[in-house]
């Protein structure tokens, strides 16, 4: 080859790289897209350990996008079809494998950090939607604000952007007041010239005065930035999903109580001539023993190419690392129609999560949940049952008649969890099982007694076939009242209502049952299960508080500007571990307490313990954020400890070395601290005389119930009463903490209670239905005092329990008898409880 040949060839070698990388260059945006896309996916195991993808398997999804993609002449566009094509493929591909309650964290992940890398979202304004910082200690000037809201709009009104935001909210209270009570404010316009401001703007003030509402308003925030087919429900066509799986590919379901999706892949195995009459699919549930029988079906089924459906793997753990090691060697060489499906529950906690990471990554979730909503579930229940079944009982209509009641109180008591700690103090497995079974001893018991026998089929239902789910005293006395509300005589008569507006309906046939439950249920609402309105709120709330804090903690930890405010991690961190130092109590003298408190009654003995407990809290708080700073001052090396600190201070959250010397709390770390000064206030006017406080704050202590009892020891000393045959007797009072100058002669005066379900009436001295968005009302002063248990007054009264904090379940305090002029029943279907703290 010449010289000159070879410079034309070199010069046009330039200038066709010249050109490659312009068309490369032109792709660029479609490539950072994926790539985006791709890191959001691998964060999804911080929220649950299920969500693990490859690399290999997103390569798939991306190949098909690209192939999917139309096409068009026009480079710009063909980049914006493929970018939009690329995030929808990735998007069905992910979404299908979440729970519907991650979804839209994965969405607004998406929606924020493609609108944080086109420079089209405020870091700060971002940063606080998602930190949700709130003055602590504010009083709302307006009764539609809790103080809370009111806090944040507080630290917003400091944002140039939203200044004023606050004296306009006072000034035009009216206006804000029609926002805040619509039933839809997401969709509202802003009053006056708030219109104007940016959807995200818009999502902060929200927060502030809905936070409710926050899930819709970030969906239509992503629908309005990504397009609505990126919100529309779609349920999973498991055909469409077959034909992307392979030998190497396995199906995973993950699991959700009381769901079975057997069914559904015996329909599509059907429908592919692959049954297990005809030996072609192999069904093994794991449990013990199991193992040999899962490896010889995998050995058989990958040389004839059969189906494997492997259930609850989550129950043979120590098996685990052979059944990921036998997939992955099926996986090359095996016949092509042979397939695995596998299913598991998801862990509790990330500290139980057992499911090997191989098994995940590869594999095509798929999620499986309970119908949402009440008559999708009683729909469900019914259809566990056919007409035949309504024709077996001799007592056709008493059958028929209680069959409907535990229909419902199925669906009551399995979709009353999504109330959360409202609905049921812990969470139980109940399933379709249960229901099947009580149907059974129904049928059973109405046969061999002459009369109903409803006292015995109550018991049966609520102590054995439900009940032997619950371990929570409380819950038990919630399953007790449920059916007593639902299974009686009076049933039979058509006098019993189920829930307001739908009694239980006269003898019909099967599908007249499903007809009335179409036509006569009311719409969905906390009615429906004997809750007020308010519990849906708290739900919400607490819902959307998830959804932020999840993608706090998902976003990229350093960003150009140096975290999402603005102020890099460590510049924040060592800012809120100076603010906390700069105010840290000095410890107790506890030497000099002890010296000063010669009479060391029930009560004294109460306020030096907790004392010496708030002294074990601060003396770890101040040694743990010394030994941080040192660290970050590079004085010592940063263990994992204080990078566990580290960030707890940066996402405002109670770290967990303080929280296990603390006192159940579910505050925010700012909110925390103010409370924890309060607390330590209390002790040192409290420690200044050891006279017993005029009031008592009994949230205040780490342990109430010491306080409570010294009540009990004091009365029982001064009567020589014995102790164990003694109780409390509450009286709440008229008055405020402001009110009361001295103690009660007898016991003591205790304040900082809150009711969740109803409100306390003063004038009328009893419980009532809460008012619509007050969760939580205050309660006036409560007078406690000692009596003997045989002179306690309960007629006319509720037990209510007392709870620390809104998590209740553990965190039990005492059960004070309140007066009702209505029946207990209705507070406690309601989940009416008092709270130290909300």
């Amino acid at each position: 080859m010449t010289p000159t040949v070879l410079c034309v060839e070199v010069r046009e070698a330039k200038a066709t790289e010249i050109q490659i990388n312009v068309a490369r260059e032109n792709y660029r945006p479609a490539a950072e897209r994926a790539s985006l896309l791709y890191f959001i996916l691998s964060d999804l195991n911080t929220i649950n350990p299920m969500y693990q993808f490859s690399l290999k398997a997103f390569h798939g999804v991306f190949e098909k996008a690209i192939q999917r993609t139309a096409p068009s002449d026009d480079a710009k566009q063909r980049v914006m079809n493929l970018t939009d094509e690329i995030t929808y493929s990735v998007y069905s591909y992910t979404a299908r494998g979440l729970f519907e309650r991650d979804k839209l964290i994965f969405l607004a992940q998406v929606a924020f950090q493609v609108l944080a890398i086109k420079k089209e979202v405020n870091p700060v304004e971002l940063d606080f939607l998602l930190r949700f910082p709130s003055k602590a200690g504010v009083t709302s000037p307006v009764d539609f604000l809790q103080p809370q809201g009111w806090g944040g709009i507080k630290v917003l009104s400091e944002m140039e952007a939203f200044k004023n935001l606050d004296s306009d909210i006072e000034g035009s209270a009216k206006r804000w007041r029609k926002l805040v009570e619509s039933e839809v404010p997401e969709k509202e316009a802003f009053p006056k010239e708030w219109k104007n401001k940016s959807s995200l703007q818009k999502l902060c003030v929200l927060r502030c005065l809905r936070p409710d509402r926050m899930s819709y308003a970030i969906r239509n925030f992503v629908e309005e930035k990504m397009g609505s087919k990126f919100v529309e429900g779609r349920s999973t066509d498991l055909f469409e999903v077959y034909k992307e799986s392979s030998p190497s590919t396995p199906l995973f379901f993950i699991l959700s109580p009381g769901v079975d999706p057997l069914e559904d892949v015996e329909a599509l195995g059907k429908k592919l001539n692959f049954t297990i009459d005809n030996g072609r699919i192999h069904n093994v549930s794991l449990g013990q023993g199991q193992e040999v029988v899962a490896e010889q079906a995998l050995e058989l089924a990958a040389a004839q190419g059969h189906w494997v459906i492997l259930q609850n793997i989550h129950l043979v753990a120590r098996w685990l690392g052979a059944l990921e090691q036998a997939v992955e060697r099926h996986s090359r060489g095996s016949h092509s129609e042979y397939r695995v499906f596998l299913s598991a529950e998801a862990a509790p906690s990330p500290g139980a999560h057992v499911i090997p990471q191989g098994l995940l990554e590869n594999a095509i979730k798929i999620t499986n949940e309970p119908p949402a909503g009440m008559e999708a579930n009683l729909h469900k229940a019914l259809d566990l049952f056919t007409q035949d079944t309504l024709e077996t009982c001799s007592k056709e209509t008493e059958f028929k008649c209680i069959l409907f009641a535990l229909c419902y109180f199925h669906a009551v008591v399995t979709e009353r969890r999504k109330f959360g700690a409202e609905g049921w103090n812990r969470s139980y497995p109940f399933s379709n099982g249960d229901l099947t079974i009580s149907v059974n001893v129904l049928y059973n018991y109405l046969e061999a007694n002459p009369r109903v026998p409803w006292d015995d089929l109550r018991y049966l239902f609520g102590e054995i076939m439900y009940g032997g789910h619950i371990t929570d005293d409380w819950d038990r006395r919630l399953c007790r009242t449920y059916l007593s509300e639902y299974i009686h005589a009076e049933a039979l008569e058509g006098d019993v209502f189920l829930a307001p507006g739908f009694r239980i309906p006269p003898s019909l046939d099967y599908e007249g049952y499903h007809r009335y439950i179409t036509e006569n249920l009311p719409p969905e609402s906390p009615h429906l299960y004997g809750l007020h309105p308010n519990a849906e709120i708290g739900f919400l709330t607490a819902a959307s508080d998830r959804l932020f804090r999840t993608l706090l903690e998902m976003q990229p930890k350093e960003s150009d500007a140096g975290g999402v405010s603005g102020v890099s991690r460590e510049e924040k961190v060592k800012s809120v571990l100076e603010e906390i130092v700069a105010r840290l109590p000095e410890p107790f003298s506890m030497a000099e307490l002890m010296a000063r408190a010669a009479d060391r009654t029930p009560y004294v003995v109460v306020v030096l313990q907790e004392c010496e407990r708030m002294n074990i809290l601060t003396q770890e708080m101040r040694r743990s954020l010394t030994e941080l700073d040192l660290g970050l001052k590079g004085e010592l090396t940063v263990t994992a400890d204080m990078e566990e600190l580290a960030n707890a201070l940066f996402y405002d959250t109670v770290p967990a070395p303080w929280a296990r010397h603390a006192y159940p709390s579910l505050l925010s770390l700012g909110a925390w601290y103010t409370d924890l000064l309060l607390r330590v206030r209390e002790l040192d006017v409290w420690t200044t005389g050891f006279a017993l406080p005029a009031t008592v704050w009994l949230s205040g202590f780490f342990n109430p119930q010491s306080f409570l009892t010294a009540v009990m020891q004091s009365t029982a000393r001064k009567n020589e009463w014995p102790l164990d045959k003694m109780c409390l007797a509450v009286e709440v009072t008229k008055k405020n903490r402001e009110d009361i100058t001295a103690p009660p002669r007898e016991g003591a005066y205790v304040h900082g209670l809150f009711m969740e379900g109803a409100r306390w009436d003063a004038p009328a001295g009893g419980i009532a239905d809460a008012r619509l968005k007050e969760p939580a009302p205050p309660m006036p002063v409560i007078a406690v005092r000692a009596v003997p248990a045989a002179r306690l007054d309960t007629t006319n009264g509720y037990e209510c329990p007392v709870y620390k904090t809104r998590m209740r379940g553990p965190t039990y305090v005492w059960t004070f008898n309140l007066k009702t002029k209505e029946r207990a029943a209705k507070w406690i279907l309601a989940a009416v409880a008092l709270l130290l703290q909300t």
